[in-house]
């Protein structure tokens, strides 16, 4: 490989920063202008040149152009400016690019595009895209499901290429060995199947028994072409997502962000807020507003915690209330999804069961202390509730974690506000800090980058051939202690900017407990050497 090919491939690519003597033995000689700069230099020069674009989408776009052509200098710039980057490289201005990924198309990413129609093309997919690298890691979305916004069909791939870039920067996972995959398996949206320029499958979305053999294949061939596979499902759809997981997690090691990371995360925010009170988990009435994958997967985790911590299954569903569009979840309803099940509740137990499909109804009937929104129905949480949640407990925990911004069901100022600054609030999006009666509220994001990449790290350090709730439960324990929670206004979950550490600790807490559990094959027996071992740093 030489000359332009090498300044063709972001992996080997270094620009100008490609010396006297590389030059030489590559063939680059007159191709580049003759001062050989530093990454330090390029990187400076790059972060100014992104500062003159005057929107968010630009910044996007202008980033993912240096993605295309450098990955070295793209992740360290990206490490220098991460809490500034996170929500132009990913949520919330991703939604924008995914909304209009056909119409801006300009470079694959390195991604590997699946076609329903053709599952006999599944491994030559996947050998193109991987090419000669040894892919430890694939992000799969079918895009039924993406953030609040939706089905988009194979535009949904931006989600998969974005997740990996939150891998990479937020815990060292080097970016030659991640694959980002999208199942395109048609769409429902109707402006994509009448727009001519719309580049999926212009066809319904398919489901049932072959869109699952699908799947199916997907996984086996990838599980035979990369035996070292730690395999991510994101923003499939709700009648999909909990099944696929369901069927794989104890088969091979998977990871489900919606369903599963949500969980994680928020319990470490529950346990931030407890940590703060001395109160006891067990203690707690969890109202979750939202009942599809993440909110379930959400409930699911802290019941599973609840359990492990003295209750009965049957003593912990008591302390779980379910809200979705059809109002409170009861079981009579012939259409609840496998997920909802469990927590939909008895009718005739509820006097003012007519009443129950309003959120305020339904929070002075059932008190919760604890109210987590995944519903993207925004302003859902009204002063009304917040008032009525301080009327159950005198420091309620208020997680609205809808994303985009725009899907919000409330913002962590009107909540502060409304609760007269008494509840703990983590948001779905960056929110900022909150000036409040000279308190100054830093507000944690329940963000999954928090988790998803140390557990990912973890389980690549430690070639953990299953995740287990066990080392999920390790990975929500290990967000504590991260912050002064004595401090006024401390936030219940480490602030983004210290993900790097954050991830760091995640991945030591579940290879050790994969160790522990015997599930380590790793040759290196020390977990923390693996984990700092398998890092990879943005270095020429």
């Amino acid at each position: 490989m030489r000359a332009h090919e090498v300044l063709n491939n972001p992996f080997l690519n270094k620009g100008t920063a490609f010396t006297e003597s590389e030059r030489q033995e590559l063939g680059l000689i007159g191709l580049l202008p003759p001062h050989v700069q530093t990454i330090e230099e390029q990187a400076e020069q790059t972060y100014q040149h992104y500062l003159t674009k005057s929107s968010d989408l630009e910044k996007r776009h202008f980033l993912m152009e240096i993605f295309n052509t450098n990955r070295t200098l793209f992740y360290y710039l990206f490490n220098q400016h991460i809490v500034e980057f996170n929500p132009i490289v990913y949520d919330p201005t991703i939604a924008d690019t995914i909304e209009n990924y056909s119409r801006l198309f300009v470079d694959t990413q390195y991604a590997a595009y699946l076609d329903i129609n053709h599952p006999e093309n599944i491994e030559a997919t996947l050998k193109n895209a991987a090419g000669d690298r040894d892919i430890r890691l694939i992000v799969v979305t079918d895009a039924e499901g993406i953030l609040g916004i939706g089905d988009w069909g194979t535009q949904g791939v931006d989600i998969s290429v974005g997740k990996l870039m939150i891998y990479t920067a937020a815990a060292g996972i080097d970016p030659k060995c991640v694959l980002p995959v999208v199942i395109d398996a048609g769409t429902n949206r109707a402006e994509l199947l009448e727009d001519a320029l719309y580049l999926g499958n212009h066809q319904k979305r398919v489901y049932g028994d072959s869109y699952y053999a699908f799947v199916d294949k997907f996984v086996n061939t990838a599980e035979e072409m990369f035996p070292k596979l730690y395999l991510h499902w994101e923003d499939f759809g709700r009648s999909n997502a909990a099944t696929i997981l369901d069927k794989y997690k104890t088969v091979i090691p998977t990871f489900n962000d919606d369903i599963q990371g949500t969980g994680i995360v928020v319990l470490g925010g529950i346990f931030g807020s407890l940590d703060i009170t001395g109160g006891k988990l067990t203690d707690q009435i969890y109202l979750c507003y939202g009942g599809g994958s993440a909110g379930a997967g959400i409930s699911n985790r802290v019941h599973a915690e609840m359990v492990s911590e003295g209750l009965s299954e049957e003593e912990a569903y008591k302390r779980f209330f379910m809200v979705d569009k059809q109002g409170l979840l009861f079981d009579d309803m012939d259409d609840l999804t496998p997920a909802q099940k469990p927590f939909a509740k008895n009718r005739a137990d509820f006097a003012n069961a007519g009443d129950m499909t309003n959120l305020l109804d339904v929070i002075k009937t059932v008190k919760p202390t604890i109210l987590v929104g995944t519903s993207t129905h925004a302003g859902a949480f009204t002063k009304e509730v917040v008032e009525a949640m301080c009327e159950n407990t005198e420091r309620p925990v208020i997680f609205p974690i809808s994303n985009p911004t725009k899907k919000l069901e409330a913002t962590a100022q009107q909540v502060i506000e409304w609760s007269d600054g008494k509840a703990f609030v983590a948001t779905g999006v960056p929110s900022g800090t909150i000036s409040y009666k000279g308190v100054e509220y830093q507000i944690g994001q329940a963000n999954n980058a928090l988790i998803y990449p140390g557990l990912g790290l973890g389980m690549l350090a430690s070639e953990a051939s299953l995740l287990t709730d066990e080392m999920i439960g390790a990975a929500a324990h290990s967000l504590s202690g991260m912050v002064d929670l004595a401090q006024p206004g401390a936030p219940v979950l480490p602030p983004f900017q210290y993900v790097a550490d954050v991830s760091i600790k995640v991945a030591e807490a579940v290879a050790k407990t994969a160790q522990a559990q015997g599930l380590a094959k790793a040759s290196e027996t020390d977990m923390a050497k693996a984990v700092r071992a398998l890092k990879w740093y943005p270095e020429y």
